[in-house]
Formats: structure tokens, C-alpha cells, sequence
């Protein structure tokens, strides 16, 4: 106490009495800070849980205004995917695993070489989340989640198939740092409208989704393959094109629709 008295009664023109204040003043204030970071920290995962599932409601077309998000994701049914195998995974549970922690641990993801990483993520991670909705038993929409490079940042999203595993339909992102205006129109709803019904595999098998420059047309080849292009944003749409290419192939989730296809 006589320290503090001893500063305390130091002209306030002091440099040695400022620098002290000061100090004493960012130490109190980083402590308020970290106090409140960490008690707020379990609702800021709650939230962050909530809005993964509202957008995969949303995705799936199952959001509904004035629902609780938790009672409607209750009829989705989460799974943990083995995407090497195409397996589902069961001594895991997927309401607990975190699928981007995953691709940066060295032991549950594996390292890209520059041929495979096609959407630029460099590390793919070695089990995936999927989202299933039945109905009566009977599988009716697939909610897969994507990720991968654009211009300026990883692109985060989900992709809902029908049952079939071949017909989108819904496709968007939650999370990116695109330019607004012309990367950050994946986000525009008449984008979005663009995609269901198209098909994911062509008649040979290849992955036949893809972005062009333009517009699709009656008259466009192949056009249920095919989705506009975003104006302005040539590598942002590329970056979508190569997520696409890389998710639904055999590094994806390819061996795992092959499997639900099979029964």
C-alpha cells in the first residue's frame, strides 16, 4: 500500500506515475475482458451449434418461420462418414465431432498432394458429418457439407441431395470472405434458386455439376449439368466448380453415395 500511496502522490505530470497508471489500468482491463470472454463462451458455442443447424434446415428446405430450430433438427439424423471407405462410423458421435479441428490434427486428417487438392484446402479431414432426413424409413434428402477455396477465403457449405444420391436439391454457403457484390452473390437467393433439380454425375459417372460463364439455357448442352456462372467473379466461380469437383468425387463423398445407392 505505501508503494501505491508513494505514486499516487507523484505530480500528475509524472512519466513515472503515467506509465504506472496506465499499466495498472490494461492489466485491470485485460482481466475484465478474459473474464467475460470465458463466461461467455459456452453461449457462444450454443449459438454457433445453432445457426450449424439452421443452416443445414435450411439447405434441406426444412426451415420453417416461428419453429424451434432443435425440434425441427431432431428429424434430421446425423452420421459420421468414413470418407475413405464410404462407411458409416458409430463409436463417435457426430454431435460432439469437430470436423474443421479434424483437418488440422495431423492423426484425423491427412495432407493433400497439389494433383488431389483440387478446391485448395490443402488437408482433407479422414471422417465427415452427413445429415439424413427419412421418411416412413425411406431415405428422401442427403445434406453433405463442402468446403473450399475462392478468391479470398474457404468457402463453407452444404449441398442437399434427394435419396438418389444424383438430384441437388439445395445448394449454399454459410461462411466466406467473398468480394460483395460479385464473389458474395453465392449468397443471392435467385443463385440459390438455381440449383435444385440439377444432376451431380453424368451417365458415365464423372462428376458433371459444374459452373460456366453465362447463363444456362434450353439451348445449353448438358444444361442439368450446369449452373450460372457468378458475373464479375470468374475465380470465385471457379473455386465453387473445383469444391464441387472435389466433394462429389472419389476424395469426397463419392465412395459413400456408391454405398447408399448399393443399400
Amino acid at each position: 500500500m505505501g508503494l501505491v500511496k508513494d505514486i499516487l502522490a507523484m505530480p500528475n505530470d509524472s512519466q513515472t506515475k503515467t506509465v504506472v497508471v496506465a499499466s495498472m489500468l490494461c492489466l485491470v482491463c485485460s482481466v475484465v475482458v478474459s473474464t467475460v470472454a470465458v463466461g461467455l463462451k459456452p453461449q457462444q458455442e450454443a449459438n454457433k451449434a445453432l445457426d450449424k443447424k439452421r443452416n443445414i434446415l435450411q439447405i434441406a428446405g426444412m426451415l420453417r418461420e416461428g419453429a424451434s430450430i432443435d425440434e425441427l433438427f431432431n428429424e434430421i439424423e446425423p452420421r459420421l462418414v468414413d470418407l475413405d471407405t464410404g462407411e458409416f462410423v458409430d463409436d463417435i458421435d457426430p454431435a460432439t465431432y469437430d470436423q474443421r479441428k479434424a483437418a488440422k490434427d495431423p492423426a484425423a486428417s491427412r495432407a493433400l498432394s497439389k494433383d488431389e487438392d483440387v478446391a485448395s484446402i490443402r488437408r482433407r479431414e479422414k471422417l465427415a458429418a452427413v445429415y439424413l432426413v427419412r421418411e416412413e424409413e425411406e431415405l428422401k434428402t442427403i445434406i453433405l457439407p463442402m468446403h473450399g477455396y475462392g478468391l479470398w477465403s474457404t468457402m463453407y457449405g452444404f449441398m442437399a441431395l434427394e435419396g438418389d444420391g444424383q438430384t441437388i436439391t439445395g445448394f449454399g454457403f454459410y461462411e466466406h470472405g467473398e468480394t460483395p457484390g460479385l464473389g458474395g452473390e453465392v449468397d443471392n437467393p435467385k443463385w440459390k434458386a438455381l440449383w435444385p433439380g440439377k444432376q451431380v454425375y453424368t451417365g458415365a459417372g464423372d462428376v458433371g455439376i459444374e459452373l460456366i460463364k453465362g447463363t444456362v439455357s434450353g439451348s445449353t448442352p448438358d444444361a442439368q449439368y450446369k449452373v450460372d456462372g457468378l458475373a464479375g467473379a470468374t475465380l470465385t466461380s471457379r473455386g465453387v466448380s473445383n469444391l464441387l469437383q472435389y466433394w462429389l468425387g472419389d476424395m469426397g463423398f463419392r465412395p459413400f453415395l456408391n454405398k447408399l445407392r448399393q443399400g
